[in-house]
C-alpha cells in the first residue's frame, strides 16, 4: 500500500511533516515567551529604564541577542545550511538610497510604537499570556498594522 501526499494530510489539510514543524515552532515560541518573561524583558519598568538610560539590563540583553544573531547568520552562510524544505538560505543585500529614508522612517515608527505601548512586538504575546490584558490592545494594533502594510505594500516603492 502506497501513501500519497494527499493521504498523509490531516483533516486540516496540513501535511503530517508540516504539522510536526508547526508544533515544534509553537513549543519553541512558548519556551521563548517564558524566557522573555522570566528575564524581565517584557517588563514595562525595564523598558522604561532602558529609554531613560537608568539601567544596562535591556541593553545587555539586546547586545547579546545582536551578537548571537550575527554569529548565527555567519555560520549559516559559511556552512550553507538549507531551510527545512531544503532551499538555500539567502539574505539579500540592503539597498541603501542616498538618505536611507525607508530605514530611519521604519525605525522611527517602530520606536514610537515601542515607547507608546511599553513593549516590543516580540514580547507582546508573552505579556498577554502572563495576564497583562491591556497588551491585547497592543497585540491587536500590531496585527492591524501588519494587515495595513500588506494592503499598501504593492503601492510602496520596494
Amino acid at each position: 500500500m502506497t501513501i500519497t501526499a494527499e493521504a498523509s494530510k490531516s483533516a486540516t489539510g496540513i501535511p503530517q511533516k508540516r504539522r510536526g514543524v508547526i508544533g515544534f515552532c509553537f513549543l519553541l515560541g512558548t519556551v521563548f515567551g517564558v524566557i522573555l518573561t522570566k528575564s524581565e524583558v517584557v517588563s514595562w519598568f525595564r523598558i522604561q529604564e532602558m529609554f531613560r538610560f537608568q539601567s544596562f539590563h535591556m541593553y545587555g540583553i539586546l547586545g547579546s541577542a545582536f551578537a548571537v544573531a550575527g554569529i548565527s547568520v555567519t555560520l549559516l552562510n559559511r556552512y550553507h545550511v538549507p531551510t527545512i524544505d531544503g532551499q538555500p538560505i539567502v539574505v539579500p543585500p540592503k539597498i541603501m538610497t542616498r538618505w536611507g529614508t525607508r530605514y530611519w522612517a521604519g525605525g522611527t515608527l517602530f520606536g514610537l510604537g515601542w515607547a507608546l505601548t511599553g513593549a516590543c512586538p516580540g514580547p507582546t504575546l508573552a505579556l498577554v499570556g502572563s495576564a497583562a490584558g491591556v497588551m491585547l490592545v497592543a497585540a491587536f494594533s500590531a496585527l492591524v498594522g501588519t494587515w495595513v502594510y500588506g494592503w499598501v505594500r504593492p503601492m510602496l516603492p520596494h
